[in-house]
């Protein structure tokens, strides 16, 4: 007997993660079934989608005329509905604390690709999964890699090895790095991303960001977690275990294979659309990481470390601080600076509430703002 469709909530549809997410769900029709969808401000992606997939509920930004089919709904709503199997977390930044929080406490089975939700609020997050019996999948290739090895493993992790593209200026020198443009760090040599996660990545930032998620989905502690330089993007994580074995998750860079298998999970899917890795035209590289050339990553691990509300500091003045390097407003090594100057005046707390954090996100914001004019002036 076929099982019933899996019932899905996509939050973030029209981003990158919850296009290729819809991507599978239209290879594998008869296995999923779309209840909910919910969009920022590409409208006109939105209604295609809500045409193309007639999910139950939806959700936008900005109002818009959807078909009599389908309701409106907030993606707290559409994230606990009760006949939602799996809640796609692919929104971006702080709007998606609220509607991972309302389908933790749902109960529901959560496929996590937004970063700052455990960032920002690692703790709350994982504790009141463990209390709701929520289970949270990472989309993340490098946290789904860490996710397989550790499959059928109950004891001995000795450490994680994070591996990072390095983006496109890993070779540069720092009197190079000040003077690259937008253009340059928007081309990404390995995956294809949005604008936000490919400066990031450009200046290792969104390393440091999933150091600390996998701190938090891993109970690792920081010692425990190491990054290396890895240009290829073949091999997306390695666990290393009390006995020395080492296990690492291999593929072509492809977002949508780490969706697939959160999306499947425990079945594995056979897709002809993924591309297939030959590992005789495959040159595997692993370099140590010169981290005086990119502060961002140091910035992100003593963020961690520090912990309470400095990652949700952290978040909100790097968001600020690579709008105004996508505007051209400051230069990129400017990024760095605005974050460390920003976390350098925050008073953080150590146990923090919801509350505490998006109180934290909102100063930072302002603190990161304004330190960027204030030097523009200068």
């Amino acid at each position: 007997m076929d099982k019933p469709a899996k019932r899905l909530a996509i939050l973030g549809s029209t981003g990158s993660i919850g296009r290729q997410t819809l991507e599978i769900v239209e290879s594998f029709s008869e296995k999923y079934k779309v209840l909910g969808l919910a969009g920022g401000r590409n409208t006109e992606l939105l209604i295609k989608q809500v045409k193309r997939f007639r999910p139950v509920l939806a959700y936008s930004a900005i109002e818009l005329e959807l078909p009599s089919s389908t309701n409106f709904a907030t993606m707290e709503e559409i994230a606990s509905h009760p006949e939602v199997d799996l809640v796609v977390i692919a929104t971006s930044g702080k709007e998606g604390l609220a509607p991972t929080l309302a389908a933790i406490h749902a109960g529901k089975n959560i496929a996590l690709a937004n970063k700052e939700v455990l960032v920002m609020a690692g703790e709350i997050i994982t504790r009141e999964a463990k209390k709701h019996k929520a289970t949270i999948i990472p989309i993340d290739s490098e946290h789904s890699a860490i996710w397989q090895c550790l499959q059928g493993e109950i004891s001995g992790i000795s450490r994680v090895i994070l591996t990072a593209s390095g983006g496109p200026f890993y070779q540069l020198t720092k009197k190079q790095l000040a003077k690259v443009t937008v253009e340059d760090a928007l081309k990404h040599p390995t995956w294809e991303m949005g604008r936000k996660i490919t400066v990031d990545s450009a200046t290792l930032m969104n390393k440091g960001l999933e150091v600390i998620e996998a701190h938090w989905l891993f109970s690792l502690p920081f010692d425990k977690i190491d990054v290396v330089l890895h240009p290829q993007s073949i091999v997306h994580s390695l666990v290393e275990f009390i006995d020395g074995s080492v296990k690492a998750q291999l593929s072509l860079p492809d977002m949508r294979l780490p969706i697939q298998y959160a999306l499947s999970y425990p079945e594995r899917l056979e897709n002809p659309r993924l591309p297939r890795l030959d590992m005789t035209k495959t040159h595997l590289i692993f370099k140590r990481i010169d981290r005086s050339r990119f502060p961002c990553l140091q910035l992100a691990l003593e963020a961690g470390k520090r912990g309470g509300t400095y990652p949700a500091a952290l978040c909100a003045a790097d968001e600020i601080a690579v709008s105004l390097f996508l505007d051209n407003q400051i230069n990129f090594l400017k990024i760095g600076e605005i974050i460390d100057k920003t976390l350098s005046l925050h008073k953080g707390i150590a146990t923090p509430t919801l509350e505490d954090i998006l109180a934290t996100d909102k100063w930072a914001r302002e603190t990161a703002l304004k330190l960027a004019h204030e030097e523009n002036k200068c």
